[in-house]
Formats: structure tokens, C-alpha cells, sequence
């Protein structure tokens, strides 16, 4: 916007600077969307394929295969891929430096995976399914891992469009080689994760080659200080990734172990409902960290926080609503009638999302200052709880239990992270607000859990109460987007 327009309207340089951070967050947001949206929709667009090729057995398996792959990537990578977001937007940090050490930091440390191949024979031991697939769990990890690292280095860079286009490639090569090797060739739990595979392996090859990435490589491109930099902030990054895996995934297992592989193919069925809240935030909140990394001023950050987790907290209440009115029909549309009854375990789920979307809106005011250890700590909180919760809960409650485990994990590190952040950035936020939209979601949730009389009636009733709540902090955020438009 040229300045003549802003003296226009008559705007003080301060509210111009942050309604300009809105367009950028706005404009962000709508073109990593492009990319984000297509390849995370494909889940639900495939979810009655996968729930009619596939037995609740052969879900259950597959995903513990790719939960184990979720897993072993950050411990393998050392984390660096977070690093290299982070330094790759630092303008102190040569750009060849952080993807040489990224690139060395995830070959290093994937020769090392490889020598440990003995303890995933172990692992194949206590989940005798697993077994045969370990090959597929070492090429989904480095595939995966070497995408990530190209994908991240491009979004650093701003390079947001092309970004964007190699999600859509991968939505594409995905749907392309599910229909080829579970329909065609019939490969059932192994044509699953080949699918994966491919797909990562061509939006790998796709970003390398358009980004040029191989001018970002070099030996001589490895620094002592960015190296020493960026692993002293990427270390933290790994305990803290397995523990958000396990505050997060590890249910599947317990309940594996006590309920069997088909308890754990309905639950996984019904964490695909709320993962539609995780697909609007995420697309957000890769916008969002670039928005604000780019920030310098204290006193902005305070002002821009404020008003973006007014806008954040009131999408994710009336996205969760709206979600817990419809579980039953999206999930009768969505898969095959011998996983419909996974419907009941998606409203504690969506209270879960909606802490674990909570958490990581206030975990980036930690990536922001660089406070890594800080987001070690929380996380390994969340994760114990977690643990003593499903071994508690899930053997008397199933599937249910590991739900509400999961719920409570996520709320206590909710709790600490907006007490522990005030601190470093103390932004205010309408409390009452944010109890009144948690306590209506909260009765949502019961109620359709129960099945009370005329529950459809409540809950439409209940998800009107939380949009007339919400109402005015969305029209006031759309309004500041477009005022400078």
C-alpha cells in the first residue's frame, strides 16, 4: 500500500503497520490453503475407500505402521526441520548454511536409524502385525524426512506459491497410487503405505528441482556457528517430539495391547473427524509463524497476538460446534457401516483438538523468543499424564477412555503454557469469552454422547448460542483484513 493511502484514510503508521500484517497473514493463509487444504481433504475424500478395501484389522495396522513412522521421523532427523524454519527466516543466517546442515543433520542421523534396525525387529515382537513391513517404515521415514526439509527451507524463504503447488502435487500422486495399489493390485495394509511413499518421493523430487535446491548444497556450506546454532535450538526438538507423540498417539498402542488391532481401526477411523479442525489451524498457523517471525517490535507482537487468538480461539469453538452437530452424518458419509459406530469417541476427540489447537497457537510465542526448552518441558508433562491416563482409563473404557485422556493432557498443557507465556509475551485475552464457548462445546459433547431426547435440537440450538457469541469477533477480524484492501 503506497503511503499517500494510508494518509488517506487516516491511519497512524502503527494501526497501518498491523492492519498490513493482517493482509500478509490474510494473503498467507489463503495460498498455503491452496496446498494444505487439497492434500489434507484427501484423507476424508478417501476415507470411504480405505474403510471399504481395508478391515477394521488392517486400518488398525496400518495405523500403527504410519504412527511409528510419525515417531521415528523427528527422533531421526534430530529435529532439524524445525531449525531450518526458523534460521531459514533469521536474515543473520546464510540460507546455504541451514540447508547443507539440515540435509547432513537427516542423512547423519538416518545411517544411525539404519544401524538400529535390531530394535525395530523388537517393536515387530510385541505387535506381531507389524512384521513384514519394516522395510516400508524405513522408506516412509526417509522420504518423509528429506520432504519436510525441502518443503520447510521453501516456506522459510517465502516462497509460499510453490509451496503451496507441492501439495497439490502430492494430493494428486496420492489419490493416484491408492486407486493404483489398493484397487488395482489389491495390496491392502502394504499398498497403504507405498501410496505415502511415492507421493513423498515426487513432491521431494518436484521442490528440489524447482527450487533449485541443489545450489543450497555444499561441505563448505557447513558453518560452525549456524551448525552449533541451529542443532543447540533443534535438540530440545527431539525429546519434545516424542512426547507430543506420545501425549498424542500413544493410545494406539495401549489400546492396541488391550483392546486388539479392530478397537484401535475404529478409534483411529474417529480421529479422522476432529483432524478437519487440525487441517483449518494448521493451514493458519503456517501462516501465522511466518507473520509473526517477521515482527520485530515487542509492543506489535503484544497487539498482534492479542488479536489474532481473539479471531484463532473463535474459528476453533465454532468449528468444534459445528463439527460435534454433524459427527454422526459426516462419519455415516464418510465410511463403511462396520466402522460407523466410531462416531461415539469424535466429541471427546474434538475437545482434545481443540486444547492441542490452544497449545500450539501459545507454543509459538516459545518458538518466537527461541525457547525450545521451554516447550520440552510442557510437552513432557502432557505426555506423562497422558500415559497414566490411558493405562487407567482405557481398560475400563475402551476406546472412550483413551479419549478422555488425551482431553485432560491437553487441557493441563493448555493451563501451563498461558500461565508460563505471560511472561515472555503478555498479550490479553477475553477469559470469559473463552470459558462460556468451552463450557457450550463441553454440553455439546455430552449431550450427543448420551443421546439425550431431541438431541438434534439441542446441539443446533447450542452451535446457534456459539456463533452469536463468536459472531462479532469474526466480522470485526474479516473487517480489519479488508480495510486495507
Amino acid at each position: 500500500m503506497a503511503s499517500g493511502a494510508v494518509s488517506h484514510r487516516r491511519f497512524p503508521s502503527g494501526r497501518a503497520a498491523l492492519l498490513n500484517r493482517y493482509k500478509q497473514l490474510f494473503s498467507n493463509t489463503v495460498i498455503l490453503a491452496i496446498g494444505t487444504f487439497s492434500s489434507k481433504l484427501l484423507v476424508f475424500v478417501l476415507m470411504p475407500l480405505y474403510t471399504r478395501v481395508l478391515t477394521q484389522d488392517q486400518y488398525g495396522i496400518v495405523d500403527l505402521l504410519v504412527q511409528t513412522g510419525n515417531f521415528l521421523i523427528p527422533l531421526v532427523s534430530v529435529g532439524i526441520t524445525n531449525a531450518v524454519m526458523r534460521f531459514g527466516m533469521d536474515g543473520e543466517t546464510d540460507k546455504r548454511s541451514v540447508f547443507t546442515t539440515g540435509l547432513a543433520a537427516i542423512l547423519i542421523g538416518f545411517g544411525i536409524f539404519v544401524l538400529c534396525a535390531p530394535l525395530m525387529n523388537k517393536l515387530t515382537d510385541i505387535f506381531p502385525a507389524m512384521k513384514g513391513n519394516v522395510l516400508y517404515i524405513y522408506l516412509f521415514v526417509l522420504c518423509s524426512m528429506l520432504r519436510s526439509l525441502s518443503a520447510q527451507f521453501v516456506k522459510a524463504k517465502q516462497m509460499v506459491k510453490l509451496y503451496a503447488l507441492s501439495g497439490v502435487l502430492g494430493t494428486a500422486t496420492t489419490l493416484l497410487f491408492d486407486i493404483l495399489f489398493l484397487v488395482v493390485f489389491k495390496w491392502g495394509v502394504t499398498g497403504y503405505i507405498m501410496a505415502m511413499i511415492c507421493s513423498d518421493f515426487l513432491s521431494l523430487l518436484f521442490l528440489f528441482i524447482s527450487a533449485r535446491l541443489h545450489r543450497y548444497i555444499r561441505l563448505s556450506y557447513l558453518k560452525r556457528d549456524a551448525v552449533s546454532n541451529m542443532l543447540r535450538y533443534a535438540l530440545p526438538m527431539i525429546p519434545t517430539n516424542a512426547f507430543w507423540w506420545i501425549t498424542d498417539l500413544s493410545d494406539r498402542y495401549i489400546l492396541t495391547y488391550f483392546k486388539g488391532e479392530g478397537a484401535n481401526g475404529l478409534y483411529a477411523v474417529s480421529y479422522k473427524i476432529p483432524t478437519i479442525m487440525i487441517l483449518l489451524v494448521g493451514i493458519f498457523m503456517d501462516a501465522w509463524q511466518i507473520s509473526i517471525l517477521t515482527e520485530t517490535s515487542r509492543l506489535a507482537r503484544q497487539k498482534f497476538f492479542a488479536r489474532v487468538f481473539s479471531m484463532y480461539q473463535s474459528v476453533v469453538f465454532v468449528s468444534a460446534s459445528g463439527l460435534i452437530v454433524f459427527a454422526k452424518v459426516i462419519t455415516k458419509i464418510l465410511v463403511s457401516s462396520g466402522f460407523y459406530e466410531s462416531w461415539q469417541y469424535i466429541p471427546m476427540l474434538i475437545l482434545a483438538t481443540c486444547f492441542s489447537c490452544f497449545v500450539t497457537f501459545f507454543g509459538t510465542i516459545y518458538v518466537v523468543e527461541k525457547k525450545s526448552i521451554s516447550t520440552l518441558v510442557t510437552t513432557i508433562l502432557g505426555a506423562v499424564l497422558n500415559i497414566i491416563g490411558n493405562f487407567l482409563l482405557i481398560p475400563k473404557m475402551g476406546a472412550q477412555g483413551a479419549a478422555l485422556s488425551t482431553c485432560i493432557s491437553y487441557a493441563a498443557v493448555f493451563l501451563i503454557r498461558v500461565v508460563h507465556t505471560h511472561s515472555l509475551i503478555p498479550f490479553q485475552w477475553n477469559v470469559a469469552r473463552f470459558g462460556l464457548n468451552f463450557l457450550i462445546v463441553s454440553l455439546q459433547s455430552w449431550i450427543l454422547v448420551a443421546e439425550t431426547p431431541l438431541w438434534i435440537l439441542w446441539e443446533a440450538l447450542l452451535l446457534l448460542v456459539v456463533l452469536a457469541v463468536n459472531f462479532k469477533t469474526l466480522l470485526r477480524s474479516v473487517k480489519r483484513v479488508l480495510s486495507h484492501g
